[in-house]
């Protein structure tokens, strides 16, 4: 049985348009993932330390047979595919691929966490997310994408490309 899943895409380094491009069509290609919808693609700041490239970010809407930690998995042999290495946390990287939201199921343990924890807070997130299903409930927070996205501050820029 499939079942809904949103991906956060992000990159910073090379060529973040190809590398997010890559990884979609990455996603495209795996057997058990389906690609249903991608959002725009969106310039962001970075979180974190500052001084890096601003980072180019999508979100994709996909239909999977794959329970959490396989998709997990999948999502991880793709940035490693695409020759992803991680030493520091929020820093720049060539690709960044985020399980954010499972079929509105809350799951936590030491290597997975849905829905995303810090995915309410950032507006690289949401904004795309938005974009694509904007009355999606968080299972959480209770509220709308749309309603998480209108009550953050202003104090980021994200800019619809």
């Amino acid at each position: 049985m499939s079942v809904m899943a949103y991906i956060g895409i992000g990159s910073n380094l090379g060529s973040p348009l190809e590398n997010c491009q890559r990884s979609i069509a990455l996603l495209e290609e795996h057997p058990r993932i389906k690609v249903i919808a991608r959002s725009s693609f969106y310039e962001t700041e970075p979180v974190g330390p500052t001084n890096q490239n601003w980072f180019l970010n999508a979100v994709a809407e996909v239909s999977t047979e794959l329970e959490p930690i396989p998709l997990l998995e999948g999502l991880l042999e793709i940035e490693g595919s695409m020759g992803r290495i991680r030493n520091e946390k929020w820093g720049p990287r060539i690709i960044d691929l985020d399980l954010l939201l499972y079929e509105g199921r809350v799951l936590k343990n030491s290597r997975l966490e849905i829905p995303h924890p810090e995915m309410t807070q950032r507006r690289f997130v949401l904004a795309p997310l938005a974009e694509l299903a904007p009355d999606l409930v968080h299972p959480l927070e209770k509220k709308t994408i749309q309603q998480l996205l209108s009550e953050l501050p202003g104090d980021k820029k994200v800019v619809r490309l």
